[in-house]
């Protein structure tokens, strides 16, 4: 078949969705399905994947400032109305003579594109818990999710949980909904102290000596009742093993800031703000245990990452969590502090259910794979043809 994959989302450094894009494309420039290969970038086609730039590492203060800027025009309805309809006119005509190829979107978009055409729906949440994002996201992004379905022939889903929702929200048949799970990278592997020593000491860590939360610090990710679950572990046990949160500053994250200047103040939490991508996967290998209490996850690709390191996980037992997590993860109401305070505490010091969780977590965390989520996308792109 001949296929135009969207590469929007492939910027750098990359997000979760970005990630997805860049292992998609990959293995499916492996596959002998594909006889041909188009990369749509926005307006235009480009001859190829763009590639990583020293200059691209790590947001510079003028990319932040920019991207405060577009925040604060965007939550304009005129100025946000107008962009899309632009967009939509720039959209309009590129695509004269690829009437008989594939497209797909994997970022919750396709335009008006003349053949056969599928879209990846990571998530709801933007429909289902508007007030966990800023309100120009879920204006814009809920009416393009909206317009993709209508002119879909195939929806693709990270989860079974969200195929589940895609299909009770928009009475999709069934069918027509096809699951195709994500998978840690190659570099999320058990490391030595001796090999974690350096980076971990440029962040003022040791090896095991932590525990560790990696993600966007914003509302969805329940990062209050994390570290006030924190705040009730006996002090030693704080003071011996910090809580440490890496990742982009968010949205709507006031409350949340609060408690981390407090208990870092205190001494036991330690925020680490954007980690380059070639130290995530050290920074995971060296953590003690993975904390990930999301109230809402499409997938939640951090908990396949920690179980690849090795690393035991705490998480919600929530949305897509469950399925990721397996029998591997130890699950908790995520909105119950005390029960959260005594999973952690288990997890810490529960000599017998750590050793046993590494092991189960590997085992989990190998069921997962790129070349099965291209695999499975490759079979939904079959469907998409003969629709």
């Amino acid at each position: 078949m001949k296929l135009v994959l969207s590469i929007q989302a492939l910027k750098y450094p990359l997000t979760g969705i970005g990630r997805y894009t860049l292992e998609l494309a990959r293995q499916l420039a492996a596959s002998p399905d594909i006889e041909q290969r188009d990369y749509y970038h926005g307006e235009r086609f480009v001859p190829s994947l763009p590639e990583r730039t020293a200059m691209e590492t790590a947001p510079s203060a003028t990319s932040n400032g920019l991207l405060t800027l577009k925040r604060h025009l965007a939550r304009n309805p005129l100025i946000l109305e107008t962009y899309r309809t632009l967009k939509a006119l720039r959209r309009r005509n590129p695509f004269g003579g690829y009437e008989g190829q594939l497209f797909h979107g994997p970022n919750f978009y396709v335009p008006d594109f003349p053949g056969p055409r599928t879209v990846t729906i990571h998530d709801l949440s933007v429909l289902t818990m508007p007030q966990f994002h800023p309100p120009e996201r879920v204006m814009y992004l809920g009416k393009e999710i909206e317009v993709s379905l209508r002119r879909t022939n195939t929806i693709i889903t990270d989860s079974q949980a969200i195929k589940d929702e895609v299909i009770i929200r928009f009475g999709v048949p069934e069918a027509d909904v096809f699951v195709a799970r994500l998978a840690s990278g190659a570099e999320f592997h058990p490391r030595s102290a001796d090999t974690t020593e350096k980076i971990l000491a440029d962040y003022g860590l040791s090896h095991g000596g932590y525990a560790l939360y990696t993600g966007t610090i914003e509302p969805r990710k329940n990062l209050v009742n994390l570290i006030d679950a924190y705040a009730r572990l006996p002090q030693a046990i704080r003071l011996a093993t910090p809580l440490v949160l890496a990742g982009h500053r968010g949205w709507q994250n006031e409350a949340i800031m609060a408690r981390i200047d407090a208990a870092r103040a205190e001494g036991w939490l330690s925020y680490l703000g954007f980690v380059p991508d070639e130290h995530l996967p050290l920074l995971f290998s060296g953590a003690r245990l993975f904390a990930f209490p999301s109230l809402y996850e499409g997938f939640g690709l951090p908990v396949l990452e920690a179980m690849a390191s090795g690393v035991p996980v705490v998480t919600a037992d929530r949305s897509s969590l469950p399925e990721v997590g397996g029998d591997a993860a130890l699950y908790v109401e995520p909105e119950d502090v005390d029960a959260l305070t005594a999973a952690l505490e288990r997890a810490l010091h529960d000599d017998n259910w750590r050793e046993n969780a590494i092991e189960k977590g590997f085992a989990h965390a190998r069921q997962f794979s790129w070349e099965q989520c291209a695999a499975d996308t490759l079979v939904a792109y079959r469907a998409t043809m003969a629709r």
